[in-house]
């Protein structure tokens, strides 16, 4: 795989309304928050402030009938976050959704990617 090819790539979004419902970045989120029980370590580890962290949780939490990350207040034994059954489902089609569509454009891609600039 050449240079470019490793440095282009397709990004899905659902959005909902004028809102991004979950895409990459807030998947990546999901999956941080999954792994380490919260919404600060999750942001920490992709280079991201805890308000930018929490905003995303807030706008994934609107656009769901249900949210998708439950959190628990701090305090003296800290808080926490966890995904909730609808979170783990959302992120597991996500993820799903991103092979499948990674996968049937891969020839365009391809193609595509012969045309872009060095």
């Amino acid at each position: 795989m050449s240079n470019r090819q490793t440095r282009s790539k397709i990004s899905l979004r659902v959005m909902h309304g004028d809102s991004i419902a979950i895409g990459p970045g807030k998947a990546d989120l999901l999956e941080g928050i999954r792994d380490t029980g919260s919404i600060a370590a999750a942001g920490r580890a992709m280079q991201m402030s805890y308000k930018r962290a929490w905003l995303l949780v807030d706008t994934m939490n609107a656009c769901f009938k249900e949210p998708l990350v439950l959190t628990s207040k701090g305090g003296a034994s800290r808080g926490g976050a966890e995904l909730t059954a609808l979170g783990e489902d959302v992120l597991k089609r996500f993820r799903a959704m991103q092979k499948t569509v990674e996968a049937s454009v891969e020839c365009e891609m391809d193609a595509l990617v012969d045309l872009l600039a060095d």
